[in-house]
């Protein structure tokens, strides 16, 4: 038997202000898409905003249902808008936002894999901003930092 550890890479800034410009501006955008949320059954509104290759800010915002396995995360949301919209700008980063204080949200397994496969269809990591509504800010590299055996269409093919 080996033993193996995993290693998190991220990192933490106090706020915002110690981002560039370009990335606050993200944070911004995804705070916003919170009010577009539709969560009348948790309460829990989540806002995602991508940045294009180009420059372009896409939103997304979690939409509940009674039926919960029908619900759809802003993530999600927002990486349907930009492939849709824009199917062939590279994702260069993604910020998410939950409303509630002090708490981390990271994107749910589900997302985490749409996420991992953006990055392998765009041949690039995807950058990740993590923030409550105020506070501290989670900058991952990669989703393969929270998502470490990610699996692609490759392995359903073989």
């Amino acid at each position: 038997m080996v033993e193996l550890k995993l290693q998190v890479n991220y990192r933490c800034y106090a706020s915002t202000t110690e981002l560039p410009v370009e990335y606050q501006e993200l944070l911004d955008c995804a705070k916003k898409a919170l009010s577009k949320s539709y969560s009348p059954y948790s309460a829990f509104k989540v806002g995602a905003a991508i940045l294009l290759e180009n420059g372009t800010l896409l939103q997304g915002a979690n939409q509940e249902n009674a039926a919960y396995p029908l619900c759809l995360c802003a993530e999600r949301n927002a990486l349907a808008v930009a492939n849709i919209q824009y199917p062939s700008q590279k994702i260069n980063a993604m910020a998410i936002v939950a409303e509630k204080e002090n708490i981390f949200v990271s994107p749910c397994g589900a997302c985490r894999q749409v996420i991992w496969e953006n990055e392998l269809r765009n041949a690039a990591p995807i950058l990740l901003f993590i923030q409550g509504p105020n506070g501290s800010v989670y900058r991952f590299d990669s989703v393969a930092d929270l998502l470490p055996f990610g699996f692609s269409g490759n392995e359903l093919l073989e």
